[in-house]
Protein backbone atom coordinates (compact mmCIF):
# COMPACT_ATOMS: atom_id res chain seq x y z
CA UNK A 1 0.00 0.00 0.00
CA UNK A 2 1.40 3.57 -1.01
CA UNK A 3 -0.76 6.64 -0.15
CA UNK A 4 0.68 10.10 -1.43
CA UNK A 5 -0.82 13.14 0.16
CA UNK A 6 1.06 16.88 -0.64
CA UNK A 7 4.57 16.17 -0.28
CA UNK A 8 4.56 12.81 1.78
CA UNK A 9 3.63 9.27 1.01
CA UNK A 10 2.59 6.22 3.54
CA UNK A 11 3.41 3.00 2.45
CA UNK A 12 2.93 -0.25 4.60
CA UNK A 13 6.44 -1.60 2.51
CA UNK A 14 9.01 -3.07 5.34
CA UNK A 15 11.62 -2.40 2.71
CA UNK A 16 11.70 1.30 3.25
CA UNK A 17 11.70 1.34 7.25
CA UNK A 18 14.79 2.99 8.32
CA UNK A 19 15.33 0.81 11.35
CA UNK A 20 17.87 3.51 12.74
CA UNK A 21 15.39 6.01 12.17
CA UNK A 22 12.65 4.19 13.87
CA UNK A 23 15.09 3.24 17.16
CA UNK A 24 15.76 6.87 17.40
CA UNK A 25 12.46 8.39 16.93
CA UNK A 26 11.68 5.61 20.23
CA UNK A 27 14.75 6.80 21.98
CA UNK A 28 13.08 10.55 21.91
CA UNK A 29 9.85 9.54 22.75
CA UNK A 30 8.56 9.11 26.77
CA UNK A 31 7.51 5.45 26.47
CA UNK A 32 10.12 3.74 24.44
CA UNK A 33 13.29 5.85 25.49
CA UNK A 34 15.06 2.92 27.36
CA UNK A 35 13.90 0.21 24.48
CA UNK A 36 17.35 -1.23 23.26
CA UNK A 37 17.82 -1.37 19.44
CA UNK A 38 17.72 -4.90 19.37
CA UNK A 39 14.01 -4.50 20.83
CA UNK A 40 12.96 -1.97 18.39
CA UNK A 41 13.67 -4.91 15.74
CA UNK A 42 11.89 -7.55 16.95
CA UNK A 43 8.60 -5.59 17.56
CA UNK A 44 9.14 -4.41 13.74
CA UNK A 45 9.28 -8.15 12.69
CA UNK A 46 6.45 -9.01 14.49
CA UNK A 47 3.59 -6.05 13.83
CA UNK A 48 2.70 -4.21 10.98
CA UNK A 49 4.31 -1.43 10.32
CA UNK A 50 4.00 1.20 8.07
CA UNK A 51 6.21 4.63 7.46
CA UNK A 52 5.56 8.18 6.67
CA UNK A 53 7.94 9.75 4.25
CA UNK A 54 8.96 12.74 2.04
CA UNK A 55 9.35 12.74 -1.56
CA UNK A 56 13.05 12.05 -1.02
CA UNK A 57 12.10 8.91 1.01
CA UNK A 58 13.37 10.20 3.99
CA UNK A 59 11.46 8.56 7.14
CA UNK A 60 9.35 10.93 8.83
CA UNK A 61 7.01 8.57 11.02
CA UNK A 62 6.32 5.59 11.64
CA UNK A 63 3.55 3.73 13.55
CA UNK A 64 2.95 0.14 13.99
CA UNK A 65 -0.19 -2.52 14.28
CA UNK A 66 -0.35 -5.54 16.30
CA UNK A 67 -3.39 -7.40 15.85
CA UNK A 68 -5.70 -10.63 16.15
CA UNK A 69 -7.46 -10.23 12.71
CA UNK A 70 -10.36 -10.72 13.63
CA UNK A 71 -11.77 -8.32 16.26
CA UNK A 72 -8.99 -5.88 17.60
CA UNK A 73 -6.17 -4.31 16.83
CA UNK A 74 -3.31 -1.88 18.61
CA UNK A 75 -1.76 0.95 17.60
CA UNK A 76 1.92 1.32 18.89
CA UNK A 77 4.78 3.67 18.13
CA UNK A 78 3.41 6.28 16.45
CA UNK A 79 5.72 8.78 16.09
CA UNK A 80 5.93 12.13 13.46
CA UNK A 81 9.46 13.41 13.33
CA UNK A 82 9.28 16.93 15.45
CA UNK A 83 10.20 19.24 12.35
CA UNK A 84 6.96 18.14 10.18
CA UNK A 85 4.71 17.73 13.11
CA UNK A 86 1.11 20.07 12.59
CA UNK A 87 0.99 19.48 9.09
CA UNK A 88 -1.23 16.63 9.44
CA UNK A 89 0.99 13.98 8.75
CA UNK A 90 -0.05 11.91 11.80
CA UNK A 91 -3.76 11.88 11.05
CA UNK A 92 -3.05 10.73 8.04
CA UNK A 93 -1.21 8.29 8.86
CA UNK A 94 -3.35 6.98 11.49
CA UNK A 95 -6.42 7.20 9.38
CA UNK A 96 -4.94 5.09 6.47
CA UNK A 97 -4.32 2.76 9.62
CA UNK A 98 -7.52 2.77 10.78
CA UNK A 99 -8.86 1.84 7.14
CA UNK A 100 -6.76 -1.06 6.80
CA UNK A 101 -8.56 -3.34 9.90
CA UNK A 102 -12.32 -2.55 8.68
CA UNK A 103 -14.75 -3.92 11.19
CA UNK A 104 -12.21 -4.10 14.32
CA UNK A 105 -11.69 -1.87 17.02
CA UNK A 106 -8.51 -0.21 17.78
CA UNK A 107 -6.91 0.30 20.60
CA UNK A 108 -4.24 3.05 21.28
CA UNK A 109 -2.44 4.04 25.27
CA UNK A 110 -1.37 7.76 25.04
CA UNK A 111 -0.58 10.28 27.57
CA UNK A 112 -1.20 12.95 25.37
CA UNK A 113 -4.60 13.81 23.97
CA UNK A 114 -5.68 12.72 20.47
CA UNK A 115 -8.09 15.62 19.70
CA UNK A 116 -9.13 14.58 16.59
CA UNK A 117 -10.16 11.11 16.77
CA UNK A 118 -13.75 11.35 18.21
CA UNK A 119 -15.57 9.77 16.00
CA UNK A 120 -13.20 6.97 14.44
CA UNK A 121 -13.18 3.42 15.79
CA UNK A 122 -9.85 4.15 17.86
CA UNK A 123 -10.58 3.48 21.79
CA UNK A 124 -7.56 5.67 23.05
CA UNK A 125 -6.76 4.92 26.54
CA UNK A 126 -4.79 7.40 28.71
CA UNK A 127 -1.82 5.85 29.89
CA UNK A 128 -0.40 7.15 33.30
CA UNK A 129 3.38 6.90 33.81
Amino acid sequence: MRVDFERFYISDDDSLLDVETIHGFMQRSYWADTRPLEVTVKALKNSHSYGAFDHNNRQIGFARVITDGATMFYLADVFIDEDYRGQGIGKTLVSHIIGDYPGLTGILATKTPIRYMKNSVLCVMQRVI
